[in-house]
């Protein structure tokens, strides 16, 4: 049962240099050469077995578009969620599109945009796994620690798939024994990009079950603004991400940063699963 609360991830980016394109390539507003350090912790994670290999992957804590290190002017306007997902080799692209659509990128080693990466991930001792609907009311209102362990097996690959997170929120009926979780965000794997040993893209993602045989994911995707919209959203305020060294010589296609767009909760994936809730004092 993995502590949520107390696993990190520690990285250093390499010596920023000067864009040949924006002025603030990723939000930087420092001195050329300075080296940031980063803390950030582990929101749920996401294993895939039946390959060579496990493929445990690590969805980090999320923060908003921002620029660093500054004094003012934090945020990004137009604001967008800012979010990674790693292994101890690569990263791992996040969707922007539902399942049914192909997206182009790839995982690639950290190494390609980091110095180095150390992770500190904390178990809980003492745990019990909970298979019944009055063992999770008892934990609940006992005011235990709860972890949701739900796994599934891809019919296509025969791929097995885990996925664990903190339960930030329980519904309980004590009366009857029942219970239903509603928590996230959790990732899961885009197995159509499985090669044998990784995959290519995962998706964001909330659960929701109330057995333990079946659970429910609905999963993230960008969508496209009404125009009437456009005329706040698309506001620059302050520092411009966008802005160019020379207005006359913008960046080809494959360097230019994407407009943002924001997302909704929408596709659903109904499982068969194996859940487990895992409880500690």
């Amino acid at each position: 049962m993995r502590d949520f609360t107390r696993s990190l991830v520690t990285w250093t980016t390499k010596p920023r240099q000067k864009h040949p394109y924006y002025k603030y390539d990723g939000g930087f507003v420092g001195t050329y050469g300075d080296v940031y350090r980063v803390r950030m912790k582990v929101d749920s994670t996401c294993r895939i077995d039946g390959g060579a290999e496990p493929f445990e992957m690590f969805l980090m804590y999320p923060c908003r578009g921002e620029y660093t290190i500054a004094t003012d002017n934090f945020f990004v306007i137009p604001s967008s969620e800012w979010r990674t997902v790693y292994t101890h080799t690569y990263g791992v692209p996040i969707a922007r599109r539902p399942s049914s659509e192909i997206e182009a990128g790839t995982r690639e080693p950290w190494t390609s945009r980091l110095t180095d990466l150390s992770w500190d991930l904390r178990e809980y001792s003492d745990v019990c796994e909970l298979h019944t609907g009055p063992a999770v009311v008892h934990a609940a209102e006992a005011n235990m620690l709860l972890n949701g362990l739900s796994t599934y097996t891809d019919s296509a690959t025969g791929l097995k798939v885990t996925v664990e997170f903190p339960i930030q929120l329980v519904n309980l009926d004590p009366a009857h024994g029942l219970f239903q979780l509603c928590c996230g965000p959790v990732i899961l794997p885009d197995l159509k990009t499985w090669d044998g040993e990784g995959v290519d893209r995962v998706f964001l993602a909330e659960v929701a079950w109330s057995r333990f045989n079946y659970a429910e994911f609905i999963l993230r995707r960008e969508v496209e603004m009404a125009e009437s919209e456009r005329a706040w959203f698309e506001v620059v305020r302050g520092r411009d991400r966008r802005e160019l060294w020379d207005p006359n010589n913008p960046p080809p296609e494959a360097l230019a940063v994407r407009p943002r767009r924001p997302f909704v909760y929408s596709e659903q994936w109904n499982l068969q699963t194996t859940n487990v809730m895992l409880a500690t004092a």
